[in-house]
């Protein structure tokens, strides 16, 4: 069985959230189980694709309404990611330093066009698509009504909501840039009197899946508003919970960190990567430390981050550390925070991120919104204690310490005293017996990509049949 995954984003070519992630890391564990899969996305202009070889499959000319772009198809010539890569080079309009921008219509419409073109080509066709977020939505319904696609509307379609939040909205004036279809078929394409790319990937996609079972079950309720669509569409909707790169994110041999640990070794390894972090940002090593990875966006509580941390500082005998960037007020809040205890890293580090999962005593997720959530598999995975909020892929992951087999610490909604509540009960915690023995049972909860990725294959087996 061949799958193609079609996508905005792959790690470690470009990255932006936890989609790069997925799609990085799901297919090297299909192919485990028997299935080949393979990854379409743009081609960047990024230290990836410059830094490595691309050979040129096909090349053509697509259109979209009255203008031609010439476009190649690029395979990566190396092994190194454990799958093929097929980069589509559109120079006028993907190829870009930036993954996302303020006007991607045109952009990823033609990505997805020239991805059915090259398609069409092919003299083995995949056996199932599988699109992930709105980037690559209008995928299978092209692929069912526009007429130059019939050869492929009998092929399965899968998407993969990664956040619904963003659904690629434009213009009915810009339809005429879509393949021509049948025009019966346009109200597929509509929601509430606009091209809606989500809407229509959930309508005209053989089955949809969401990122976490909990994340599901909230976009029928909240799911800016596409709620009732998802109620009606809910017999083909499945959950199915994201995992980790198992060999990526292994605190054994990651080559990132100042010294590497296992679960025997846990408590000493944490140590020495604790100590390197408190004495590059100024912190007490003696003091249990909480740290902070990600965007600063309002999903993720951000805009009270300045609140909670004065307060908890202020409560508590710890040290907080952030990595991330986001809006400019937030950041401008935080650096006013006085810097005893306390430091941030504006940006974004990969070397830092792995050192912090690994010698952070806790991560702090206070995610209104978190459709799967990542971060919080990592910190187990080296070790650190999440505390997050129960919602989506969050609620699904975490047992709070009160509860029984129990092993984070859960607080329920995000305000500033719900969080910081949390995290005096973290501390709490820190000095407490159980504390160093927890670290052990939580580093051996498996959340690799083994169980996920069977239930893919499952999926797309059953699509099959």
């Amino acid at each position: 069985m061949k799958i193609l995954h079609i996508s905005a984003e792959c790690f470690p070519i470009a990255k932006v959230g936890g989609l790069a992630d997925v799609v990085g890391a799901l297919p090297k564990y299909q192919k485990d189980l028997g299935p080949t899969s393979s990854v379409v996305m743009p081609y960047y202009n990024n230290p990836f694709t410059q830094n490595n070889t691309f050979e040129t499959l096909h090349e053509h000319y697509i259109s979209l309404g009255h203008e031609y772009y010439h476009f190649k198809v690029l395979k990566l010539t190396n092994h190194q990611l454990g799958f093929d890569l097929f980069c589509i080079d559109i120079p006028e309009l993907l190829y870009t330093d930036f993954v996302y921008s303020n006007d991607d219509t045109k952009r990823f419409l033609a990505f997805q066009v020239a991805t059915l073109d090259w398609i069409l080509t092919l003299k083995a066709t995949a056996d199932i698509i599988h699109v992930h977020d709105h980037h690559a939505g209008l995928i299978p319904f092209m692929m069912s009504y526009s007429f130059k696609y019939a050869s492929l509307k009998n092929i399965p379609t899968v998407l993969t909501i990664h956040n619904a939040q963003y659904q690629g909205w434009f213009s009915h004036a810009l339809a005429n840039l879509i393949p021509p279809f049948n025009y019966e078929k346009i109200g597929l394409l509509d929601w509430d009197d606009s091209i809606n790319s989500l809407a229509a990937a959930i309508k005209c996609a053989w089955s949809v899946t969401t990122v976490s079972p909990t994340y599901l079950e909230e976009l029928k309720l909240k799911a800016n508003g596409l709620e009732a669509l998802l109620q009606h569409e809910s017999e083909k909707c499945t959950g199915i919970l994201n995992g980790i790169d198992w060999n990526v994110w292994n605190p054994e041999t990651d080559e990132r960190l100042l010294q590497n640990f296992s679960k025997t070794t846990v408590v000493s390894g944490k140590k020495a990567n604790k100590k390197w972090l408190c004495k590059e940002f100024n912190l007490d090593i003696k003091k249990p430390l909480f740290a902070f990875i990600g965007r600063l966006v309002g999903e993720k509580g951000a805009d009270l981050f300045s609140a909670i941390f004065e307060q908890a500082l202020t409560e508590n005998k710890i040290s907080i550390l952030l990595l991330g960037s986001g809006h400019a007020a937030t950041e401008a809040e935080l650096a006013a925070i006085p810097k005893e205890n306390f430091n941030t890293f504006i940006g974004y580090d990969e070397k830092l991120a792995h050192i912090m999962y690994a010698g952070a005593d806790f991560l702090l997720m206070p995610s209104r919104v978190e459709p799967c959530g990542l971060n919080q598999m990592y910190s187990l995975r080296y070790g650190t204690v999440p505390i997050v909020n129960a919602t989506g892929g969050l609620k699904d992951t975490i047992i709070d310490i009160d509860e029984k087999a129990g092993f984070g610490i859960v607080h329920d909604g995000v305000t500033v005293e719900k969080v910081t509540s949390a995290i005096h009960k973290a501390t709490n915690y820190y000095h407490a017996k159980e504390f160093k023995k927890n670290l052990k049972r939580i580093m051996a909860i498996d959340h690799s990509w083994n169980n996920s990725a069977a239930a893919y294959v499952h999926l797309y087996k059953s699509l099959k049949n």
